[in-house]
């Protein structure tokens, strides 16, 4: 999307719970170098996201914020947004997001028509779409008058290889692609085929293995949505932004990526 100016790093609330957990872990992130909070209706934490953008002073235009129509409750997309606004305490978000194909009911066109308004009425300054595969994204620009400006997907080595056509439609059409779970090959499934090449880069970098699959990442293309309540984790990941791995690298962690890919549920 030209002259679209998107952070490349979120902080996202989606397993920060309820309470003062996420102020204060919304606030830590805010204070190290996060200027991009990612949130959702079906998290159920808008409010606390709100409560922190509030304490911390910062002006709204500093912040850059996301949240998903996630179809909770049965409520519609006029009156969520409506709510999401409320319970953030702000007049519009930056990026509002239908948060997955199977909430576009009756049917895309109408549910994108939807959130066209949504952006007609200057309740968000983008738009864009979440899981999202090339047949929904296809359905949707063949009826849209204004382009989904994101569509966040699923993104890490061991998906890559399935995930790819959604990398490619989406560079075609100049939709930005943004990445969450990017960290599950060392969070949730590390001894797999992925260990060594990622132990290697990062010695060579002198970094992380998560700076490395960070990094990894940004070599995509994407904008990476994350989170921990770990203030030095959390400045970790901001310092990935400055490492950039060379074609050998990326075609290392690549190939691993596919010797243990991920099945689709």
């Amino acid at each position: 999307m030209p002259g679209y100016d998107i952070p490349s790093i979120g902080f996202g609330t989606w397993k920060t719970g309820n309470g003062q957990g996420p102020i204060d872990q919304v606030k830590q992130a805010l204070g190290n170098g996060y200027s991009h909070l990612d949130t959702a209706q079906a998290y159920r934490n808008e409010e606390e996201t709100g409560v922190a953008l509030k304490e911390t002073g910062l002006s709204r235009s500093d912040v850059f914020v996301t949240t998903k129509y996630s179809g909770t409750n049965g409520l519609d997309i006029p009156t969520s947004i409506k709510n999401s606004l409320n319970n953030l305490g702000i007049s519009d978000v930056d990026l509002y997001l239908v948060h997955a194909p199977r909430l576009a009911v009756p049917d895309i066109p109408t549910c994108w028509a939807q959130m066209e308004k949504v952006k007609e009425d200057g309740l968000a300054k983008s738009i864009g779409i979440s899981n999202f595969g090339v047949q929904d994204m296809e359905t949707l620009i063949a009826s849209a008058k204004i382009k989904p400006a994101v569509n966040q997907i699923l993104l890490h080595p061991y998906v890559y290889r399935r995930q790819k056509p959604i990398l490619e439609y989406a560079a075609k059409n100049g939709i930005i692609i943004e990445a969450y779970s990017a960290l599950i090959p060392i969070t949730q499934s590390p001894g797999g085929p992925l260990d060594k090449p990622l132990n290697e880069v990062a010695a060579k970098f002198g970094a992380t293995t998560e700076q490395i699959l960070m990094a990894w990442t940004k070599a995509k293309g994407a904008v990476v949505v994350t989170s921990s309540s770990k203030k030095a984790r959390l400045q970790g990941y901001i310092a990935a932004g400055d490492i950039t791995l060379s074609p050998e690298d990326i075609a290392a962690i690549d190939a691993a990526g596919a010797l243990g890919e991920e099945k689709p549920m």
